[in-house]
């Protein structure tokens, strides 16, 4: 097998929420060989190259251990909301092949240039940010299960009204982070300028089923929505009841003064 068929390593990382990105595009085209893209940045080594986008990601082709570690240390600084447990995806890739193919987390190229590699790592990135929504989703959905469980057996959710408001921003929270993101999910910009590196994009996305999950994190998305309008209608029964007491008490304390009245 000759040089160019070797098996090499690509690793995407998902690091943070996002990154500052124009302070870290001047950073990066200071210290390093970095050319700019649309949300994308390319920073070229002797072995390969790492993409670094604006939404917290990063795919290393081929990067030594140290480079890797070297430019982790620079994202971190200007990470927005770091992640405690970064989530990591594993591709092995070969170039000088007969045809483009992903099949069993190995890609086969043709062609080894960057603009190639920076298509594939749209797709690898927007894969693990899938990820890490999708992993958000399931937690905030998990951490409430039990309201309508609770709700069906007793009728009725036992939480305080700050409680209540807490759990209804933490949803909210959760919809309202991925929707805002959700465009990430299309088709990138990149292919706008440059349309001819769009069916290797394509060939990964079909591969990393991203369109399917996409659907399916809309449907937890709708999950999130029913808790929401759920936990929304409690409160609102809670506070009529609260108005209701009230009343009730009112009234009774009129009808208590009249007899003293009446009995004085």
């Amino acid at each position: 097998m000759s040089n160019n068929r070797a098996i090499k390593h690509c690793l995407t990382v998902c690091l943070a929420h996002s990154f500052q990105y124009a302070k870290l595009r001047e950073k990066l085209l200071d210290s390093t060989r970095t050319q700019v893209f649309r949300n994308a940045l390319i920073v070229d080594y002797k072995t390969g190259c790492s993409a670094v986008f604006a939404y917290g990601v990063v795919v290393h082709w081929n990067v030594n251990l140290d480079d890797r570690q070297s430019l982790r240390e620079v994202l971190l600084e200007y990470a927005n909301n770091p992640y405690a447990d970064p989530q990591e995806d594993n591709f092995s890739y070969e170039i000088g092949c007969v045809q483009d193919r992903f099949q069993h987390d190995h890609v086969e190229l043709q062609s080894g240039d960057f603009k190639v590699l920076l298509a594939l790592s749209h797709a690898m990135a927007q894969s693990i940010k899938l990820a890490a929504f999708e992993g958000h989703a399931i937690d905030t959905i998990r951490a409430t299960s039990h309201l309508p469980r609770a709700l069906a057996r007793e009728g009725i959710i036992k939480l305080n009204r700050k409680a209540m408001a807490k759990i209804r921003g933490q949803l909210f929270l959760t919809k309202s982070d991925i929707i805002l993101n959700y465009d990430l999910l299309d088709i990138p910009e990149f292919f706008w300028e440059h349309p001819e590196y769009q069916h290797i994009y394509s060939m990964a996305a079909n591969y990393l089923e991203i369109r399917q999950r996409t659907d399916v994190l809309s449907k937890k998305l709708e999950t999130i929505h029913e808790l929401l309008e759920m936990l929304a209608d409690e409160q609102k029964h809670q506070h009529s009841s609260a108005l209701e007491w009230i009343i009730i008490w009112l009234i009774a304390v009129e009808i208590v003064m009249s007899l003293v009245d009446k009995l004085v």
